[in-house]
């Protein structure tokens, strides 16, 4: 199978879909790859290197002019010229908030494959929870920068200091991003509550930090009370292929103490505050609405592109290689593989996001 590796276009993406240790894998599998000129660079990865283990460095349309593309995040309107029928396209996608990749997908007849929505029997996400990880413990570390004064925040040290109140950081959201997310603000020494609809999940959490966490079931009123005094506001709901929900309203932001900071990883899928009505760049990171400050990008492991590359492609790359062996054989026997098919042969085909986009959906066993 031919196989390209693009360079990724989205603002500050400094990842690469494989590093040039998953590429060596796929040559000696038999394959050729196809990587375009500077794709690692940010990750560190030369061309040279890339080279040495028998990827040929192309331009980004023989990048594209390939069997399966392999990316990092989803394509941009300027990438959609690219997609051609009979394309495999494995990456992030969050199709579920952007209606147009889906329509450009649907009308270039890609076989479409989402990192996001490639699950186990278990219910887990193999592919989503490396970068969920480290979205989680990064929306500690940039709340906590955007909290310091010169940042335009409030002024508080999370950690306190003997004598003075530790800053207080709600989560809300116990899933793989939320954890990691607690694990980080407790390491910092903040007060650290966390909200989720699943018992069982709050259970395994007050389990887990062992007292160190305020576990809260998550309604409305348990959210509004809890920001009414929060320092930071950390949105880490997922709900796998579907648009996030809006969980906090307007007036439960204009409740939050002034210069408080909301860092809502679920922007990828929509966000889960009312409020965040725009993603955000690495560039300009920030805005404010009703005195609070919003962080919304929606590629934050796109900033630590080292260790995002390495964690992404240790979870993709036994994924791929089953793929480029026989996509087909691949889609039919890997349950966890057919889950991720977002759009097949022109026909939309992940059930969860057909209400929000208003598409019509086929079931992707009828078309296998």
């Amino acid at each position: 199978m031919k196989i390209g590796i693009p360079k990724e276009i989205k603002n500050n993406e400094n990842r690469v879909a494989l590093p040039p240790s998953g590429v060596y894998e796929l040559v000696q599998d038999g394959h050729e790859v196809f990587v375009e000129t500077g794709a690692g660079l940010g990750s560190t990865f030369s061309d040279d290197a890339y080279q040495v283990v028998g990827a040929a460095i192309v331009s980004v349309e023989e990048a594209w002019a390939v069997d399966m593309v392999m990316k990092v995040k989803e394509p941009l309107p300027a990438e959609y010229p690219y997609l051609h029928e009979g394309l495999i396209l494995f990456t992030y996608f969050h199709v579920a908030a952007n209606k147009a990749l889906a329509e450009a997908l649907l009308r270039a007849k890609v076989t479409a494959i989402g990192y996001e929505n490639v699950q186990l029997d278990d219910g887990t996400l193999p592919l989503l929870s490396p970068m969920s990880e480290i979205a989680g413990r990064m929306s500690v570390q940039i709340g906590a920068q955007f909290l310091e004064k010169i940042y335009g925040g409030k002024g508080i040290l999370l950690s306190g200091v003997p004598g003075v109140r530790q800053g207080r950081v709600t989560i809300i959201g116990g899933g793989v991003a939320g954890e990691n997310a607690a694990k980080v603000a407790i390491g910092l020494g903040a007060q650290v509550t966390i909200l989720d609809v699943s018992i069982p999940r709050l259970q395994a959490l007050d389990r887990q930090f062992a007292g160190q966490v305020q576990t809260l079931y998550s309604n409305r009123l348990n959210i509004e009370t809890a920001l009414k005094t929060t320092d930071l506001a950390i949105g880490a709901v997922l709900l796998p292929g579907q648009k996030a929900p809006c969980l906090v309203t307007t007036d439960m932001v204009r409740s939050m103490p002034d210069k408080s900071v909301i860092v809502d990883i679920a922007i990828d899928q929509g966000g889960i505050f009312e409020t965040v009505d725009k993603v955000t760049t690495h560039d300009d990171p920030t805005y404010e609405r009703e005195d609070v400050i919003h962080y919304a990008v929606a590629n934050m492991p796109g900033a630590v592109p080292q260790t995002a590359t390495i964690a992404l492609s240790i979870a993709t790359l036994p994924f791929a290689r089953e793929l480029a062996q026989n996509p087909e054989k691949a889609l039919r026997s890997n349950h966890a593989l057919a889950k991720g098919v977002i759009t097949y042969d022109g026909q939309f085909t992940l059930k969860e996001a057909a209400h929000d986009l208003t598409l019509s959906y086929v079931d992707f066993t009828e078309l296998i």
